[in-house]
């Protein structure tokens, strides 16, 4: 296995972000991004590089608490420290390679704080090309999109022809000394974009090795915003299941009423109501979704009103109460076990009477049957029961 090249970190975090929203929101490095400061994200993708070595995080000379409330969850921070910051980035840097210069690394990379998706990956690229032999390197993404020069009135004076051309990203890596003695020239200099700039002004010569898309730079309202987005979990479904579960009894008669189907038949199911047992199952099965009792509790036996009743009145009721609680019902599934009489030729009109009682898609209704091969009272033609499912999802609960 390989040992990792040790390298120094210089993390740039003094600005004050003027175009990431209201001051009051505070500096963008230390706004949460799924539910964590910005610097806390940056900073741990470093310190977790097994070549990290000592750090130097460079700060505004208000921030100090606020640095110390975003990085106090770090593990791992006696090899960090921090110091003030100048009046620009430049100015910040140079402090920076500054405070390195008593116990200075081989390596330096230079980050800014508010890139909090860099990856090992984009740091072992730079890594890789300083161990080549090269004084400077700049992970960069090739331009992806058309480019156009403005004048002053705010047209377009021309097309930029974007072959060979990236957009640079940080961490930019360095020969310690190399990028020290430039930065200490550049002093008396301005104008300077990033620090591989100084570079390419004090003639270093710098190798571009592969960035990323994701590994951007925070700089306004609307990417802090994205970056929330991104980081924070995405809540679960509240999806939710019920079973029913009917019976009753046949006796003598000339028709049964299955999932709101009057089928003629030598036997009557014995009930308070109409005795449809797949719609008492089912409507079960929906209150159950919400915790809503069972239908003995809306419709009890001894209410003489109930009396005759047809089911639909309840299903429709449990579809109500479920309704009412946020849920939307997604599916609808009736089982029923009878030797007779035969189902069969009546599943559609079955399957479109529970679409039309819960309002809702016939192919998210489904009534199947089986027999119970003579066993038992249902195999005797003793009874009828069925079985219901019902998927409810419910909104704003998760």
């Amino acid at each position: 296995m390989t040992t990792a090249q040790k390298f120094g970190l210089l993390m740039v975090a003094a600005g004050r972000g003027e175009r990431a929203g209201s001051p009051a929101e505070g500096p963008k490095q230390y706004r949460c991004i799924g539910g964590r400061p910005v610097i806390a994200r940056t900073l741990e993708a470093f310190l977790s590089h097994p070549g990290c070595d000592a750090v130097v995080v460079v700060i505004h000379a208000d921030d100090a608490a606020l640095y110390a409330r975003a990085t106090a969850a770090l593990s791992d921070l006696g090899r960090v420290r921090t110091v003030v910051g100048g009046a620009d980035r430049q100015a910040s840097v140079r402090a920076g390679l500054e405070a390195m210069a008593g116990s200075p690394p081989r390596l330096v990379l230079i980050h800014d704080a508010v890139r909090p998706f860099v990856t090992h990956a984009i740091i072992d690229g730079v890594l890789a090309a300083l161990g080549d032999g090269s004084p400077a390197a700049l992970p960069a993404v090739a331009v992806a999109d058309t480019l156009k020069r403005g004048d002053a009135r705010g047209n377009v004076a021309g097309t930029v022809p974007r072959a060979g051309l990236f957009g640079a990203q940080t961490p930019q890596g360095f020969e310690y000394q190399a990028i020290f003695t430039a930065h200490a020239r550049a002093a008396v200099e301005s104008g300077f974009t990033d620090d591989c700039a100084i570079a390419e002004w004090a003639g270093l010569d710098v190798r571009l090795t592969p960035g990323h898309p994701s590994n951007v730079k925070l700089t306004t309202a609307e990417d802090i915003a994205m970056a929330d987005e991104t980081l924070s979990p995405v809540p679960l479904p509240d999806v939710r299941t019920g079973n029913g579960y009917d019976v009753h009894r046949l006796v003598p008669g000339d028709y049964v009423t299955l999932c709101g189907v009057r089928i003629p038949h030598d036997q009557r199911l014995d009930g308070h109501s109409d005795a449809d047992v797949g719609l008492h199952a089912l409507t079960d099965a929906l209150l159950a979704t919400c915790g809503a009792g069972d239908i003995g509790d809306h419709f009890p036996p001894s209410d003489p009103q109930w009396r005759g009743a047809a089911s639909e009145i309840f299903l429709a009721h449990a579809a109500k109460i479920v309704r009412d609680a946020g849920g939307v019902i997604m599916n609808a599934d009736v089982t029923i076990i009878a030797e007779a009489p035969r189902i069969g030729p009546h599943r559609q009109d079955m399957r479109a009477a529970l679409a039309r009682i819960l309002d809702i898609a016939i192919d998210r209704c489904s009534v199947k049957a089986t027999t119970n091969e003579t066993i038992g009272f249902a195999g005797r033609r003793e009874g009828i029961p069925a079985i219901a499912t019902a998927t409810v999802v419910f909104g704003g609960r998760g």
